[in-house]
């Protein structure tokens, strides 16, 4: 597949001349609205001439992937997005999972049996994502130290957390605690540990979500009680949120831009092994409202197929960062500035070639609950995913 960058004056017809493909395949696989207006700047992915471009492979349950690939998803996805999604994932982790001081384990408001029934139809395996959400649905320290410390709470827990797989199907757990207070460290690492102990028995994996740290000595709450170390040994493998860079609360700039994910990366690989570490990646964007004024700004939460069309309304020139390889546009309406920051085919490009270069166990997505077709399509072209 090729990588084009929207010209003035391209159409999608003058494209697909140029390239010997059908103009079809560039409206499906990059999801453009009719009439199908482009923006300057705007990055598209493009079937090389044999292919057809206008559906998914027919057989592609069942694949043979060069890496993992996980999405994580809550109970309120749209199906269709669901099943346009899962064919190209080898895990769908299932957001999410809490439970009390006693360790009673607390399952989603919505029915999730759909999600675990359709991941084993394609060959996914739908995975548990353990969460402290306290009662306001927000991580809280307070829920991690009153188990981790307390060890009937603790193996209440994992008996519960063991009963879902062997009645329900699940395929293993995802631990994806945040703000653990640093006293908790060792605590909290002998707990994945336990987790991971009683899942594998049932033969199923572990994993844990880590905070991107780029050195031991790095403070601040999201930061201290990781500990990369401990947690690499203590589960089957890691989850790096290498995102939010930019993100609601903060100033305009890219999400995951590859600088920093590279930094993260390379400091992990001193603490854990490359086989056992996943990629984060985010299927969003922000748009900000310029001025950003700390502790006043908020940010909006967009799709990547949505920060396009932005753009096209906007009649702005998508532009490409090279420091951090992420796309971004400015554009005025009602009077205020905006900045848009968001992920295309260029920038995760960027981010499979910083995969395959440290030979990772694969990738997570947060989260995959809107559809971005073409970069499910140049995974599996990068990846030589290949139906079986």
């Amino acid at each position: 597949m090729n990588i084009y960058v929207v010209l003035p004056g391209d159409t999608v017809d003058t494209i697909a001349a140029a390239f010997g493909i059908s103009p079809q395949s560039i409206i499906y696989d990059n999801q453009l609205a009719y009439p199908y207006p482009l923006a300057i700047g705007q990055a598209l992915l493009l079937s090389a001439p044999a292919d057809s471009g206008n559906e998914i492979p027919e057989d592609v349950s069942g694949i043979s992937y060069p890496v993992n690939v996980g999405g994580y998803a809550y109970p309120f996805i749209n199906r269709w997005v669901l099943e346009q999604t899962l064919p190209y994932l080898s895990d769908l982790f299932i957001f999410s999972y809490g439970f009390t001081t006693e360790g009673e384990l607390l399952p989603p408001q919505l029915d999730d049996t759909f999600m675990i029934t359709m991941a084993k139809s394609s060959g996914a395996a739908p995975i548990l994502t353990l969460t402290p959400f306290g009662p306001t649905g927000q991580f809280s320290n307070y829920l991690i130290t009153q188990v981790v410390n307390s060890e009937s709470a603790k193996q209440r827990l994992i008996e519960e957390l063991t009963t879902q797989i062997e009645e329900r199907g699940f395929e293993g757990v995802d631990i994806d605690f945040e703000y653990i207070l640093p006293e908790d460290r060792i605590a909290f690492a002998d707990f994945v540990r336990d987790v991971r102990i009683a899942i594998n028995a049932l033969g199923y994996p572990v994993s844990v979500a880590l905070a991107p740290k780029t050195s031991d000595t790095q403070t601040g709450l999201l930061y201290e009680g990781k500990d990369y170390g401990l947690l690499g040994e203590a589960a089957d493998y890691v989850l790096l949120m290498t995102y939010e860079w930019g993100y609601t609360y903060g100033p305009a700039m890219a999400v995951a831009p590859i600088n920093k994910v590279r930094q993260v990366v390379e400091y992990a690989l001193t603490k854990i092994p490359s086989e056992k570490i996943h990629l984060g990646i985010p299927n969003y964007g922000y748009d900000w409202t310029l001025p950003f004024v700390q502790g006043t700004s908020k940010a909006v939460t967009i799709g990547n197929v949505e920060a396009v069309q932005i753009a096209i309304a906007q009649d702005a020139s998508i532009q490409f960062d090279e420091t951090s390889q992420a796309p971004f546009f400015n554009y005025i309406q009602e009077g205020k500035q905006h900045e848009v920051w968001f992920e295309d085919v260029r920038s995760l490009s960027a981010k499979f070639d910083l995969v395959k270069e440290y030979q990772l166990r694969g990738m997570s997505y947060w989260q995959v609950m809107r559809l971005f077709r073409a970069n499910w399509l140049l995974l599996a072209d990068t990846f030589s995913i290949r139906s079986s």
